[in-house]
């Protein structure tokens, strides 16, 4: 039972990290830069962890300072350096040749995970690799319609699959030490504090000043980041890396859905056909 408790964990943060768009778009459209909106993202992480972790589980606050560096590794490298690098790579590719980039970091743990920690690499998991990726493209349009793609931004989509490939990783090294909390809420202080480094204050805080902006940051803050983030590392306590990874291309179906129901965006039929791959992926690693 605790076992299946963390797999829809993993899912939970899959569907809300899918709807970052409805908060994200919304902060574009009205001029936000995307460093402001991972200042956003990360910082705004942070606040709302300390607050809560404040008033009801001040351990959390405590590490070891040798242990500091898994934290610079899953907040900086992983985090942090993650969603600069998806940004841009949206910025000079198509959304879809964006996405299909992202969603190669599954196989990317899953082989960081054989040569580290000595999972097998099965082929019931190469399967649900290839039903993730099948679904992932599908569910964003590759087969059809025209890509945008330049040699920058395919390296920066491959950087973001990669980032993104080592939350796996280095979180689970700090859940060796501390419980998925203290993972969570170091990896902001990290991540946090790094995305100031580039963001523009005076433009963030003119566009905080609209109400609805507000909002929107609020709600990427909250659903979009703390919950989805608390949710998989607390699932990644119990399954497998791999598996972990490629449960979480959920995602990308739950953003179409977003932005087929918020933003009127064209429904065809490789959406729902998508959805089942990743679905039939999670039913064979179950």
């Amino acid at each position: 039972m605790k076992q299946y408790k963390s797999y829809l964990c993993i899912l939970l943060a899959a569907a809300a990290w899918g709807c970052i768009g409805l908060f994200s778009r919304r902060l574009l459209n009205n001029g936000f830069s995307p460093a402001n909106i991972v200042t956003i993202r990360n910082f705004g992480g942070l606040l709302v962890l300390s607050l809560i972790f404040a008033l009801f589980d001040r351990s959390v606050f405590r590490v070891k300072a040798k242990h500091l560096p898994i934290f610079f590794g899953t907040g900086i490298v992983s985090v942090l350096l993650f969603t600069l690098c998806y940004f841009n790579a949206q910025k000079l590719c198509s959304l879809a040749v964006s996405a299909i980039l992202l969603y190669t970091a599954p196989a990317m743990v899953v082989v960081m995970s054989a040569v580290l920690w000595k999972e097998p690499i099965t082929k019931k998991k190469l399967l649900a690799l290839f039903l993730a990726l099948l679904g992932c493209a599908l569910v964003t349009g590759v087969f059809g319609g025209e890509l945008s793609v330049t040699a920058k931004g395919a390296l920066y989509g491959v950087g973001s699959a990669f980032f993104y490939a080592l939350y796996s990783i280095f979180g689970r090294y700090g859940l060796r030490h501390y419980d998925a909390m203290t993972v969570v809420f170091w990896t902001f202080v990290f991540a946090g504090f790094g995305a100031l480094l580039f963001a523009d204050l005076p433009a963030l805080a003119a566009g905080l000043a609209d109400g609805a902006m507000l909002a929107s940051a609020i709600g990427l803050v909250l659903v979009a980041t703390v919950l989805p983030y608390l949710l998989y590392t607390g699932g990644l306590a119990r399954v497998e890396s791999g598996k972990a990874s490629i449960m979480a291309s959920l995602e990308p179906v739950v953003a179409s859905f977003v932005g087929i129901l918020a933003f009127g965006e064209p429904m065809s039929a490789s959406v729902f056909l998508g959805l089942a791959c990743i679905l039939t992926c999670v039913y064979i690693l179950r």
